[in-house]
């Protein structure tokens, strides 16, 4: 991305922080062998202060949309303890394969990273060892199989939302690791952090900031009925 690029992608900008829309398959990181990534453009985010902004939190390579920065020491230290204590909301958008038992509800499985030799590593479903993961959800439409789900992570586990969706036997279309073999073909992962609620002061209402959908879901929620404008609700506790 060129600066104008990425300073395009910004959808918030106050003393603390930034919120800016990730595109979907730039990694955040640098990976070991090198390549793009998405911290490699964030010294075009200074607007004029000393400190390169830096992350706040983490989304997934192939995930799109919310993810927010802090433009400071000050403003890291105040998203750590929000992030470390529950309180940012987080709304995500995802197109499923299949359809809830119920319309809304709660999945509650603990997780655990496990490595296999030669095929990389995942995460699984462990009741006695894993840790502790939430995920409320609620099915906005559905159609033809599949679901335009909106999920709230009460956790924020590696991959948590991707693994509670195929648990309950509705993964995530485009998801190579859960999906039962989609994503090999090149189908884009369907999953994007929709909108970000953040108690930056308490004098303040709450920073609230949505990215809209990437343009390879809209043809997804128009196909179910809905479309980058449908209302996001609140994913209250």
């Amino acid at each position: 991305m060129t600066p104008e690029e990425i300073r395009d992608r910004v959808l918030h900008r106050d003393g603390l922080i930034l919120v800016i829309d990730k595109p979907a398959g730039l990694p955040v990181h640098e990976g070991p062998g090198g390549g793009d990534n998405l911290e490699a453009y964030f010294k075009h985010l200074t607007y004029g202060i000393q400190h390169v902004p830096a992350l706040g939190h983490r989304l997934d390579r192939d995930t799109s949309g919310c993810l927010v920065l802090g433009r400071n020491p000050k403003g890291l230290k105040k998203l750590g303890k929000l992030f470390r204590e529950g309180l940012v909301e987080k709304t995500y958008w995802a197109i499923a394969k299949g359809i809830p038992k119920e319309p809304e509800g709660r999945i509650e499985l603990a997780l655990r990273k496990v490595t296999s030799k030669g095929k990389g590593w995942r995460m699984v479903v462990d009741r006695k060892d894993g840790q502790e993961s939430v995920t409320d959800y609620r099915v906005v439409s559905a159609a033809d199989g599949l679901c335009f789900i909106e999920c709230f992570p009460r956790t924020g586990r590696t991959h948590q939302i991707r693994v509670h969706l195929a648990a309950i036997g509705c993964p995530i279309v485009g998801d190579p690791l859960y999906g039962m073999g989609d994503g090999e073909d090149g189908e884009p992962l369907q999953l994007h952090s929709r909108a970000l609620r953040l108690p930056m002061q308490q004098s303040k209402p709450p920073v609230y900031v949505e990215a809209p959908p990437p343009a390879h879901m809209e043809a997804y929620l128009e196909r179910l009925g809905a479309g980058p404008e449908t209302e996001t609700r609140r994913g209250d506790k």
